[in-house]
C-alpha cells in the first residue's frame, strides 16, 4: 500500500509504498475512506526523538472493514463503514476496566508506535473492541472528525453542568470548535470564543458561538465583561502552548472552572497564587470515552450536531507532505482530511 512515512524531524513526510496490513487476533483492517491530520501529529514531529522514524501516522480516519482477524465476529462483517477509537490498550488495569481506555497507563495511540501504524495510508489495522459503526446520515468525512469531535465532547462533558453557564473558548482551532459546538448543545447561556484568525473566528460562529474575540486586537478580559456584563464561570483551554493555563485562570470568575484540552508537550511556568485566590477549579482533559464516541457519532446521525463548517480541505496522499508541513505555520485551516482515494 501507499503511505505517508516520517523520518525525521524538520524533514517532511514521504509517500512510500510498504507492506499492506495484516489483522491479527482481535484485529481488523479498514481501507481507509477518510484521515484527519491533528495538530498534535504536527507538534510531535518538531522535536527530536519523540517520533520513531518509518512512523505512519494518522490516529484521526474512518474507512470500510477489508479484513477480519480470525477470532473477530459478533457484529462485524467485511464491507461495515466504521471509525473506531485509536487505542492499543491492556485491558486489564482499573482504567481499562471502567471503560477509561485513553486513561491505560499502557495505551499507545494509532499512529504514534511503529508496532501500530496510523492512517495516513491506505489501509490501517485497528482493535476490533475499539470501532465503531457509522449509521446512515454520518459520511467518511463526519467520520473521519468524530475523533477531535469526541475529544470536545468529553471536554464539555468533565466541565459537569453548563446549562445557563457563561463561557469562554480559548482557541477555535479543531478542538475549540468542537468544544464551542457542545457547550452551546449542553446549553451554555453565552458562549465566547477569543481566536486570532478571522476565518476561524467565523468557523466559531457558525457552530454556536454567541461571540467572538480578536485576542490581538482587545484583551479578552475586557471584551468578555463588555459582551455579557461579567467574567466566565467556565473557561476551555484549547490552545496548548505555554502561557495559556496562566492565561485562563486571569480569565476566569471566582469559583470558576478551567477545563485543559490543550496539549502542551514543553514545560510551562504556573504560579498557583492566583488561582488559590479565586478558589478556581482545573480539570485537565485527556481525549474520551467510548461513550464520547458514541454520543457524538448519535448527535451527527439525528442532526443535532452539525461538524461540516469544521472540514476546510480535503488533500490527496500525494499532496499530503506539503499540506502537513504548510499547517505547521498560521493557518486559517481547521479540519484537513485526506482522501487515499485521490489521484
Amino acid at each position: 500500500m501507499r503511505a505517508a512515512v516520517f523520518h525525521k524531524a524538520g524533514q517532511p513526510l514521504s509517500i512510500e509504498t510498504v507492506a499492506d496490513p495484516r489483522p491479527a487476533a482481535g484485529e481488523v483492517v479498514l481501507q481507509v475512506a477518510r484521515a484527519g491530520i491533528c495538530g498534535s501529529d504536527l507538534h510531535m514531529t518538531e522535536y527530536p526523538d519523540v517520533m520513531p522514524p518509518g512512523l505512519i501516522m494518522g490516529h484521526e480516519f474512518a474507512g470500510t472493514i477489508v479484513a477480519l482477524g480470525d477470532d473477530v465476529g459478533g457484529p462485524w462483517r467485511s464491507g461495515q463503514r466504521v471509525t473506531a477509537l485509536p487505542l492499543h490498550v491492556c485491558h486489564h488495569c482499573e482504567a481499562c476496566a471502567g471503560s477509561h481506555h485513553a486513561l491505560c497507563p499502557s495505551v499507545v495511540f494509532a499512529g504514534t508506535s511503529l508496532d501500530h501504524p496510523g492512517a495516513y495510508a491506505e489501509y490501517v489495522r485497528v482493535p476490533a473492541d475499539m470501532l465503531q459503526t457509522l449509521p446512515e446520515g454520518v459520511g467518511f468525512e463526519e467520520g473521519a472528525m468524530i475523533e477531535p469531535l469526541s475529544v470536545g465532547y468529553h471536554a464539555v462533558r468533565l466541565a459537569e453542568s453548563i446549562k445557563g453557564a457563561s463561557v469562554l473558548v480559548l482557541g477555535a482551532g479543531p478542538i475549540g470548535a468542537a468544544v464551542t459546538l457542545f457547550a452551546r448543545m449542553a446549553g451554555a447561556r453565552q458562549v465566547v470564543v477569543s481566536e486570532r484568525f478571522p476565518t476561524r473566528r467565523e468557523r466559531a460562529r457558525e457552530v454556536g458561538a454567541t461571540a467572538v474575540i480578536d485576542p490581538a486586537e482587545q484583551d479578552p478580559a475586557e471584551a468578555f465583561a463588555r459582551l455579557t456584563g461579567g467574567n466566565p464561570q467556565v473557561v476551555f483551554e484549547c490552545v496548548g502552548v505555554p502561557g495559556m493555563l496562566r492565561e485562563a485562570v486571569r480569565l476566569v470568575g471566582i469559583r470558576g472552572r478551567i477545563v485543559v484540552a490543550g496539549v502542551v508537550l514543553q514545560d510551562d511556568s504556573f504560579s498557583p497564587l492566583p488561582a488559590l485566590l479565586k478558589e478556581v477549579s482545573i480539570r485537565y482533559s485527556q481525549a474520551y470515552d467510548e461513550s464520547d464516541f458514541e454520543a457524538v457519532i448519535r448527535a451527527i446521525a439525528r442532526g443535532e450536531a452539525r461538524p461540516q463548517p469544521l472540514h476546510t480541505a480535503t488533500v490527496s496522499l500525494d499532496q499530503l507532505p506539503e499540506t502537513f508541513e504548510s499547517l505547521r505555520s498560521a493557518s486559517p485551516h481547521c479540519k484537513v482530511l485526506i482522501d487515499p482515494a485521490l489521484g
